[in-house]
């Protein structure tokens, strides 16, 4: 019986992502469906008691201190940074954040939430004028420019796995005259480096690491002895899990999030052999709802240019696809830290300090 409920349920989510793929589902069944899947996760991952709740993520910190730092590191890349930075700039806001914001209220536009984080970010970082900062995982420069303009006497070290990426944070310096920002390039698993810095931040880049002791020990061999450590990352509650490309639902991850984790709000914490933890926050998932329905919007409203660039990079005939791939993606991210009123999925920043 199981075997022929497993054939119908696969035969099903087929039939639905031909729909999908064929733009032939309203954005209220996605909705729907995705809320089903991510009911069906809560139910994988909670256990019956607490004990078996902490065992079950003890199990989990165990297994990925056998683990590389990163894996699948190309994949990802493909996935999301190299994709036609022009998209981008139609979706995301004028500071470029591709990471949650932060909503104070309902009136604020997306460009007012990203600058609200960023400076989030500087207050509990204790970022100061004249400090070294390396930014790890800067994606578009976001928090790189944001030190930049605030702080102009700072040097700041951002690190990227994507050669657009720094080609746009390099011309975006070159015209706003800004000099105190070098950008490099490297995969965060290999990478070596010399330096060491007053302050480093990483936002959004450890969700798609796996040994996370082995991270944070490279990353304290490039903090001074009274240097400080920052982590914003997206987490549930509770428990952690691996996106894995298993079955046909795993669509998130086949598309956009290969080799990726679902860290706990608490898993760094089991990771304090070479950093020590100073203070550790949780933010409502309804502000990464909240920015993910922005992106949404402005997607929806530049859908034309965003067609030409979708036919430009998958070609015309797969264009309508990506469109809607996109499209949907958007809507998970949102429908994710929105379930339950963003009290399941939501963002956990850190503060360590070097041990």
């Amino acid at each position: 019986m199981e075997t022929i409920v497993k054939v119908a349920y696969d035969a099903s989510v087929k039939a639905v992502l031909t729909l999908l793929e064929k733009n032939l589902l309203p954005d209220v069944v996605i909705r729907r469906l995705t809320r089903l899947l991510l009911a069906g996760r809560l139910r994988s991952g909670y256990k019956p008691t607490a004990e078996l709740q902490l065992s079950d993520l003890l199990r989990f910190v165990n297994s990925i201190k056998e683990m590389a730092i990163a894996i699948n590191t190309e994949k990802p890349k493909t996935q999301h940074y190299e994709l036609p930075t022009a998209f981008f700039e139609l979706v995301l806001g004028r500071n470029m954040k591709y990471s949650s914001c932060y909503f104070s209220n309902d009136s604020n536009s997306l460009e007012d939430a990203e600058e609200a984080m960023l400076a989030l970010y500087c207050e509990r970082a204790k970022v100061e004028d004249g400090q070294s900062v390396l930014d790890v995982g800067c994606g578009w420069g976001s928090l790189s420019l944001y030190i930049a303009r605030k702080y102009s006497n700072c040097k700041i070290t951002g690190l990227c796995n994507s050669k657009t990426q720094k080609a746009f944070i390099d011309e975006k310096c070159r015209k706003r005259g800004i000099q105190n920002i070098e950008i490099i390039v490297g995969d965060i698993s290999t990478f070596e480096h010399e330096e060491t810095y007053d302050r480093v931040l990483s936002i959004e880049m450890f969700e798609h690491m796996k040994n996370y002791g082995e991270l944070l020990k490279k990353i304290g061999r490039w903090m001074k002895e009274d240097s400080l450590l920052f982590v914003h990352h997206f987490c549930h509650k509770t428990f952690a899990y691996h996106f894995e490309d298993v079955n046909d639902d795993d669509w998130i991850t086949r598309h956009f999030f290969s080799g990726g984790t679902m860290p706990s709000a608490n898993l760094l914490l089991y990771f304090q052999e070479d950093v020590t933890i100073v203070d550790h926050w949780l933010l409502n998932g309804k502000h990464y709802a909240n920015t993910s329905e922005e992106w949404l919007k402005r997607m929806d409203k530049e859908i034309v240019a965003i067609k030409e660039i979708m036919e430009m990079t998958y070609g015309k005939e797969e264009a309508v696809k990506w469109m809607v791939y996109w499209r949907t993606f958007f809507i998970a991210v949102a429908e994710l830290f929105g379930y339950s009123n963003g009290e399941e999925w939501m963002v956990s920043h850190f503060l360590f300090k070097k041990k």
